[in-house]
């Protein structure tokens, strides 16, 4: 019994033993990969390089008082459209009152002065009139009449100044309106009634009481690479896709390149601008994100193969080329002349023609 018991283990290992033998030497073979097969076509090409940026108007102008106080009224609010010299805000004074008082007592002297010098002009009159007096001294007197006028006129435009922040007198220039210096689209309000707000002068820039743009006249402001910006010229033809506007393509020129990099994540990028050209019918908003895509170079019904089938060796291409097709897929290697290329599609300036199948991509 032990003796069958015996064979049995040695019969099982060696039916073990040939199994791994063939499990191994059928895995030393080697596996027959199947390609899928690509033909050249004729098609476009063009190469072009992609700038993000943003869509903003040209010129921003940023409105500022010329007299500080606190905004009593705002006539206006963001989104609105405004013409030039049309009021935004009213600002109303709060008066210093040191200068009050002084401008209050320039009054209150030049009102006094004025009063004697109608008294002695009504006197100069009488005199002048019985003949009494040669007619250059009542000339004389006529003219410290006029001063005093002029003075008492001069204290209470600047008390009013003072006080009110404009003159009575000239209300049309008054400071405390404040208006609109361009035709245009407001962009932001940042202040509201009741805010304080600085007068803008050489030492301090001011309080912002609003942001006007001509919405007419937008650019494209984005960054190249430096490796591209070599490729790339003023006047060249942009084609732009805003994010937020899908379902629109727009014409831009390239107008400015910047002479100066930008360093940026390790990169330098160089700032571009184009100036974008806006149907009516659609309305673009300050600030939208968009790409700029400049065509570098292009070619029109030329031969092209796909990118990946090409192998390239220094200065050489080369393709794989089918000859035996089926289950024993056979190809052959040919050198061929490549040009222009996109980046998917490429060029082939001489060894194809459209009828011939080329290796792409293992299908198993």
């Amino acid at each position: 019994m032990k003796k069958y018991i015996k064979y049995a283990v040695f019969i099982i290992i060696g039916l073990l033993f040939i199994q791994t033998f063939v499990f191994l030497y059928k895995k030393s073979q080697p596996k027959k990969v199947m390609y899928e097969t690509v033909q050249p076509q004729v098609k476009d090409i063009e190469k072009s390089t992609v700038a993000t940026g943003t869509v903003e108007p040209r010129d921003e102008v940023l409105i500022k008082p010329q007299i500080s106080g606190i905004i009593d009224k705002l006539y206006k609010e963001a989104g609105q459209t405004v013409k030039k010299d049309e009021i935004i805000a009213r600002v109303k004074v709060i008066p210093e009152l040191g200068q009050l008082s002084s401008t209050e007592s320039r009054v209150n002297t030049a009102r006094v002065n004025l009063r004697q010098a109608e008294k002695d002009h009504e006197r100069m009159t009488a005199l002048f009139e019985k003949g009494l007096i040669s007619k250059e001294e009542y000339e004389k007197d006529k003219v410290t009449i006029d001063n005093a006028r002029i003075e008492y006129q001069a204290a209470k435009d600047s008390y009013d100044i003072v006080k009110e922040g404009f003159s009575k007198s000239q209300a049309d220039l008054s400071n405390t309106l404040i208006r609109s210096t361009i035709d245009g689209l407001i962009l932001d309000i940042p202040i509201k009634e009741g805010n304080s707000v600085i007068l803008s002068n050489n030492f301090n820039d001011g309080t912002t009481i609003a942001t006007v743009a001509n919405m007419d006249d937008l650019i494209f402001k984005g960054y190249i690479d430096e490796t591209e910006v070599g490729k790339v010229h003023e006047g060249m033809n942009v084609k732009l896709s805003i994010g937020a506007l899908q379902n629109f393509v727009f014409d831009a020129t390239l107008e400015y390149i910047s002479p100066k990099a930008k360093l940026e994540n390790g990169a330098n990028l160089f700032e571009i601008k184009a100036a974008v050209e806006r149907p009516d019918s659609v309305f673009i908003r300050s600030g939208y994100s968009a790409n700029a895509t400049i065509v570098l170079n292009a070619a029109t019904q030329i031969l092209t193969v796909p990118e990946r089938v090409v192998e390239m060796s220094n200065d050489s291409a080369f393709v794989w080329v089918e000859v035996q097709a089926g289950e024993n897929q056979k190809f052959e290697k040919k050198s061929i002349l490549v040009g222009l290329s996109n980046g998917i599609d490429i060029e082939v300036k001489n060894g194809l023609t459209t009828e011939e199948k080329l290796r792409g991509l293992p299908i198993n």
